[in-house]
């Protein structure tokens, strides 16, 4: 209709630019983006090795660690044990948690132990058969690979002198091999081997806590000072070349831990099976002591979860 009335001059720009202004839609303003808000990185905790070292009665010192992480929230992933420790990780690793453990130990009769070999059999004077016995027992009869966390057992290949860490197979005859200390237990035959006490290579197993993919180890030593004990008798003399020994290997196996729990235990023999309780408490309170630092140690090496 507009061609029928030709524009001319002023009116019609206006009316030109009415027309346009009337044709582009009105612009909407925009609106600012929101910040992005930054992304939460998740923390996988590390993996968590417990070490538990040898050291016969004063093994009961192990029970009042292991209260201590369960009561502070913290499971270890993994545990391994050496001679008297070896006896505590097998039924920690059944299982049984720390008051359980407890209840065992109080009601553990050392005289049950004792399957005296006789005076012909003179590489040790005990078999130590009644060991593996109470150990089956005390875990179900289940083997090493059937637990509910994994488990190993550190002995020593008599001929070799090497170190084995035992993951599979029978639970008792494995820890009847890591606490077979010599000239008191006969040496343990396993397939064409035999084995011996694992304090004689490791006396706290923080390397083989390592072996089984520990990130963090946990290592407790309840190994007896050789400085002050008794040597008037054979076991004592015995007792003291473990306790000088074990000194030894400790000052550079330790090294490699994370935390290093050493319960107070001076003047408690390694053969006082009478004083349950004092080891125990010792436990908790060495465990407690050490808590921050252990803390410290799971947060610096928790690491980023994959994507």
């Amino acid at each position: 209709m507009l061609s029928r009335f030709p524009l001319r001059g002023l009116g019609a720009a206006v009316l030109l630019a009415c027309l346009a202004a009337c044709s582009t839609p009105p612009r909407v303003p925009e609106t600012p983006a929101a910040p992005t808000p930054p992304v939460a990185v998740a923390k996988l905790p590390p993996k968590i090795g417990l070490a538990l070292g040898g050291g016969a009665a004063r093994g009961f010192a192990h029970v009042g660690v292991i209260q201590v992480l369960e009561e502070n929230g913290i499971k270890p992933d993994l545990v391994v044990g050496t001679s008297a420790g070896s006896l505590v990780a097998a039924m920690y690793a059944s299982g049984r948690n720390g008051q359980q453990l407890q209840v065992a130990a109080m009601q553990m009769d050392e005289a049950a132990f004792a399957d005296w070999t006789l005076p012909l059999f003179n590489r040790g004077v005990l078999r130590g058969e009644a060991l593996a016995r109470y150990v089956d027992n005390q875990v179900g009869h289940k083997l090493m690979e059937n637990m509910a966390m994994p488990l190993g057992v550190v002995a020593t290949d008599l001929a070799s002198g090497q170190g084995v860490l035992f993951q599979r197979g029978d639970t008792g005859t494995a820890v009847r091999a890591s606490s077979a200390v010599p000239a008191v237990f006969l040496p343990v035959r396993i397939g064409q081997h035999e084995y011996v006490d694992g304090g004689l290579v490791s006396p706290v197993p923080v390397r083989y806590a390592r072996q089984m993919g520990a990130e963090v180890v946990i290592g407790v030593d309840i190994s007896s000072a050789p400085e002050g004990n008794p040597s008037g008798d054979t076991l004592q003399v015995l007792l003291q070349t473990f306790a000088i020994m074990g000194k030894s290997i400790n000052g550079w196996e330790l090294k490699d831990a994370d935390v290093v729990v050493r319960p107070a235990l001076r003047g408690m023999s390694s053969a006082d099976f009478t004083s349950k309780k004092r080891a125990i408490e010792a436990g908790r309170a060495a465990m407690q002591a050490a808590l921050p630092q252990l803390k410290a140690a799971l947060e610096a090496k928790a690491h980023t979860a994959a994507p």
